[in-house]
């Protein structure tokens, strides 16, 4: 246990992971000044009377005066304050680099990318649980990765972003994963992919084994002699697809494990997942018995391409966690529509290029509905067959009235949703209450 009480503790950022960071630090004695840039941030209530804090801006005196910063993921590190704290010689860290400091001597599997993490996340996790493994899953998904400390666990399942990633140094990981890698956040990274990229690769930074996509070069880590790689991909990798007898399995290396019709979760990039999956499960020490049964057991997520209604021979779906470019392409590559497919984008675009799309629209079978912030930009994609509306909820009356037997109405916005919604599933719920209602 890492000793913190010579440390003037500062930390950014009171929602639930700034919570979980004051409760780590005065459960050990020390009492953390804390602030927010927000005036009413949505953790004051919980904040104990005894802590001090700051609003609506960051005190710079403090940051100054403190030795240790703990910052929240939704902070840049490249914020003029925090520079200026780091110039001073200020350790700045985030809440995994805390956690990775307490939970060295157990088990950690940690997981990142543009695209799928969430469900590689849980799929692992699942795996485990199958096999009677006490797991606690958390980081980006779920519980924040201090409150995992709390239950003893025989392994701890990790989803990471990018803004984790960079502040944390110490992780110690038994298999990591970088799934793929497309353009996103570029507000957060001017730099552009390669700075964005950057940040992600160091979830190999103190991994025993990279799990890397073989598809995607991106996902390689910068090698060196005592990196141990093993790849995953659908037509090459140590784990891959293979079609025999006009059915997809999931095979390791060579030897085929399981027929994806047995699956409930489909498409290719849902394959992609279920093999990383399987690496980090086998990798870990998961029995692979147990790792296939859940394979043959789950479901997938909510708001992750998910069936919310169907009738009438119209199928309407629920992809809200498309919050980017890359995500929506995996929605489309290979999507079979017997009639029209009305697709639903729109949001805050994060300053992405949408052009990847233009060529999944160019057909007479596909009808736009963008909406939102960036709504006049992404019906620039295809714009003789684009609706434009202000709001999500004008766009599905419109669907409403055009739908037919055989069509298929996608919400995958390829945008952040905090435009029009608090969340991508708030955006989600809206979507499948109205489908259900117009349907």
């Amino acid at each position: 246990m890492t000793n913190y009480q010579q440390e003037q503790v500062i930390i950014i950022g009171l929602g639930i992971t700034g919570l979980s960071c004051v409760d780590f630090f005065l459960t050990r004695g020390i009492t953390p000044r804390v602030m927010d840039t927000r005036f009413s941030p949505p953790g004051l209530k919980k904040l104990s009377a005894d802590v001090p804090h700051y609003l609506g801006t960051l005190n710079e005196q403090w940051l100054l005066d403190a030795t240790l910063i703990v910052v929240s993921p939704g902070i840049s590190i490249v914020h003029p304050a925090l520079v200026s704290a780091a110039k001073a010689g200020v350790e700045i860290v985030g809440d995994i680099e805390l956690f990775a400091r307490e939970a060295m001597a157990f088990p950690v599997v940690a997981i990142t990318g543009s695209n799928g993490k969430s469900t590689v996340t849980c799929l692992v996790r699942e795996m485990a649980a199958c096999a009677g493994w006490q797991v606690g899953i958390g980081g980006n998904i779920g519980l924040p990765a201090l409150t995992l400390l709390d239950t003893p666990c025989q392994l701890y399942v990790l989803e990471l972003s990018s803004f984790q990633l960079e502040t944390t140094y110490s992780l110690k990981t038994v298999a990591a994963t970088v799934l793929n890698i497309s353009k996103d956040h570029m507000n957060r990274y001017p730099l552009g992919l390669q700075q964005y990229r950057a940040a992600k690769l160091a979830i190999y930074r103190g991994a025993t084994v990279c799990v890397v996509n073989a598809e995607d070069l991106l996902t390689l880590p910068v090698r060196d002699e005592n990196t141990c790689c093993i790849s995953f991909g659908a037509e090459c990798g140590d784990y891959s697809l293979s079609w025999r007898d006009g059915h997809t399995w999931l095979m390791a290396r060579g030897e085929l494990l399981m027929n994806c019709s047995e699956m409930h979760i489909n498409g290719r990039h849902n394959y992609m997942n279920a093999l990383a999956a399987l690496v980090l499960a086998d990798v870990a020490g998961i029995p692979r018995t147990a790792s296939l049964k859940t394979l043959r057991q789950f479901r997938g997520l909510a708001h992750r391409f998910e069936l919310v209604h169907e009738r009438n021979g119209v199928r309407w779906i629920n992809d809200s966690k498309a919050t980017n470019v890359g995500s929506t392409e995996a929605a489309l590559n290979g999507l079979n529509v017997a009639g029209m497919l009305h697709l639903l984008l729109g949001g805050d675009g994060k300053s992405a290029d949408f052009s990847p799309l233009a060529p999944y629209l160019q057909s007479n079978r596909v009808q736009l509905y963008c909406f939102g912030q960036d709504g006049a930009q992404l019906a620039e994609l295809y714009p003789d067959a684009t609706i434009l509306t202000e709001t999500l909820e004008q766009a599905m009356c419109i669907i409403g009235d055009r739908v037919r037997t055989g069509d298929l109405v996608l919400l995958s916005p390829a945008c952040a949703s905090q435009d029009q919604f608090n969340n991508f599933e708030m955006r989600g719920e809206v979507f499948t209450r109205l489908a259900r209602e117009i349907g």
